[in-house]
């Protein structure tokens, strides 16, 4: 059984026991979440198609920890202008753990 869902605005495929890493989210290590945004569902072999989502299908995750990605150097320069910049960003991730998915 799998489910595609929308969490924090992108799309994952889901199954129980999986791993992920998704956009900061709200909440503390070891709460409890849910995701009503089912966009598509499957179970032995059956799909159920949303449109957009399907009504009364959530998926329940855990949360495992916050933390941040690996550095993105961001560098510019104009040649022959002695313009240069560097920066850089870390994003921040949240690593759920999918508990079940219900329909």
């Amino acid at each position: 059984m799998y489910a595609i869902v929308n969490i924090a605005g992108q799309q994952f495929k889901v199954a129980k026991d999986q791993y992920l890493f998704v956009h900061r989210l709200q909440g503390d290590e070891g709460a409890s979440i849910e995701f009503d945004n089912v966009l598509l569902a499957e179970d032995a072999g059956k799909f159920t198609v949303g449109a957009p989502t399907i009504e009364g299908a959530k998926v329940s995750a855990t949360i495992l920890s916050h933390l941040k990605g690996d550095k993105v150097v961001v560098f510019k320069k104009k040649r022959r202008k002695g313009y240069k910049k560097k920066n850089g960003h870390r994003q921040q991730f949240t690593k759920i753990q999918i508990t079940g998915i219900s329909l």
